[in-house]
């Protein structure tokens, strides 16, 4: 049971099976637990531990680039003086500006197996929206549809891959029972890059045409000039993927933090450029799944961590595709066919056999009508929610006006 929560940032007690108080982050002892929840909650379930230090670091307002664009508060649910579930609330300037609209959002959404926690977290993440006037709440989104986001609906038994998060199916169920309704289905799939026979012939005749017809050629990105190589992502991004839901243009500072992060995790048989003469005219980046030396590490660079990370190359057997796309002048080239071919020669050619495609936006028909030409198939379904912020009724749920 739970009680409308108030406009201020001071902390609420919520009735219950014991006290519960949500109240906003203050200080390191409180970022560390907040940090330290989901390593609790989900010990022995297929979550991947990430390094902490990394926690850490993305969660700092003076370290992550998102904040030269967007604000966030961070919420701590407690019972009887026990942490017990973590929210945070955000405003994405960049994203409300490009749209024109006054969205808010929540992540980073954790809590234990209680319904009452869930919606003292919500009303609290609503309140601090509701004071920036904010029109709309969309979540779970850590802080940008780019890095963790929605809600996991389907493949609870699969581990998740690289930015990738995990939950278990009661949060589905609460998150609907308060009342949230789905904004967007976010896809996964799973393709085995090495068999070609599971691919339509219309995919490789594709990027025949797009070799002879039209010259274009696939390159591979260089990691010393990896900064630049971003300028030229952030071009076909902004214009390739501007009509997607949820898309918000990278930032000089995000294209900074980005190239810093993928220098980590480089690959160069998998950071690919389509270019016709000296123009860039499409991208693909697959990231080796760095989760599964994460997992060795369990959260940790010592005492044992920093070895499996030095021998990742001989771990990591699957890679996420996190990027693949073409300007929109010349999507009928026939580049996004050369660069998926691209994907099985280097299934060839290196470790990593397979790999997962995704987040796909379900409203992305052209990519998902790709893909299952290639034989690939939906593995794992993340929801995300939104809360229109209007009148709210007596118990603090939201209803949508119509």
């Amino acid at each position: 049971m739970t009680e409308t929560v108030q406009t201020s940032p001071a902390p609420r007690t919520l009735s219950g099976d014991g006290a519960l108080t949500i109240a906003p982050v203050r200080g390191f002892g409180d970022l560390r637990a907040f940090v330290d929840l989901p390593y609790r909650l989900h010990a022995g379930t297929p979550w991947v531990p990430p390094l902490k230090l990394e926690r850490y670091m993305f969660l700092s307002k003076k370290l992550n680039p998102y904040f030269t664009h967007g604000e966030a508060e961070y919420f701590l649910a407690r019972r009887d003086g026990r942490v017990v579930g973590r929210i945070t609330a955000q405003v994405d300037r960049a994203f409300n500006a490009f749209h024109g609209n006054r969205w808010g959002n929540f992540g980073f959404l954790e809590f234990e197996d209680d319904p009452a926690i869930l919606d003292a977290l919500l009303a609290a993440a609503e309140a601090w929206l509701r004071q920036r006037g904010c029109e709309r709440m969309v979540g779970p989104m850590d802080f940008q549809l780019n890095d963790e986001s929605g809600v996991l609906i389907e493949g609870f038994e699969l581990a998740p891959m690289i930015r990738q998060p995990w939950h278990p199916p009661y949060y589905q169920q609460y998150v609907e029972a308060a009342g949230l309704t789905k904004a967007h289905d976010l896809y996964s799939y799973w393709l085995d890059v090495s068999d070609r026979d599971q691919v339509l012939p219309i995919l490789p005749q594709m990027a025949e045409r797009a070799r002879d017809r039209y010259g274009i050629r696939v390159r591979k990105m260089s990691r010393r000039h990896l900064r630049r190589e971003m300028d030229e992502f952030a071009k076909v991004y902004n214009a390739a993927w501007s009509g997607n839901w949820g898309f918000v243009p990278y930032s000089k500072e995000d294209l900074d933090e980005l190239a810093r992060t993928y220098q980590l995790i480089y690959s160069r048989d998998w950071f690919m450029v389509a270019e016709l003469g000296s123009e860039t005219i499409g991208m693909a980046i697959s990231v080796p799944d760095i989760n599964q030396v994460l997992r060795k590490m369990k959260g940790r660079l010592l005492p044992f961590g920093w070895w499996h990370y030095l021998n990742k190359g001989r771990i990591m057997d699957a890679v996420r595709v996190g990027f693949l796309g073409v300007m929109p002048e010349h999507q009928h080239t026939g580049a996004a066919a050369l660069l998926y071919m691209e994907h099985y020669d280097m299934a060839e050619k290196t470790r990593q056999k397979a790999g997962e495609p995704g987040f796909i936006l379900e409203s992305n028909s052209s990519m998902n009508r790709a893909l299952e030409a290639m034989g690939a198939k939906i593995i794992k379904r993340y929801r995300v929610y939104e809360r229109l912020l209007q009148d709210q009724t007596a118990s603090g749920r939201s209803e949508p006006q119509g």
